[in-house]
């Protein structure tokens, strides 16, 4: 994202963590925008420094669109996986 490199396997467990929070549960909406994957205990250590930035909620939300097809990442379609052979 940017200027910002994250492994694969973080960025998987940030969708995870994402995708946890917006199926709480169903009866209540939970918006998003006051929603922080920082106040997840389970957030790899790679992303504590975007949790400083002001921008944080918008970089985590590319961050989990660029892999919401995993196989699409793993095969490198998109342009915001690194590291293909």
């Amino acid at each position: 994202d940017g200027d910002l490199k994250f492994s694969l396997e973080s960025v998987k467990k940030l969708r995870e963590l994402m995708d946890e929070n917006r199926h709480v549960n169903p009866h209540m909406v939970v918006s998003m925008a006051s929603y922080s994957p920082c106040d997840e205990k389970d957030l790899p250590e790679e992303f504590q420094p975007v949790c400083k930035r002001e921008d944080a909620s918008m970089v985590f939300e590319r961050l989990n669109q660029a892999v919401q097809d995993d196989d699409l990442c793993e095969i490198c379609a998109n342009a915001a996986c690194t590291g293909c052979f």
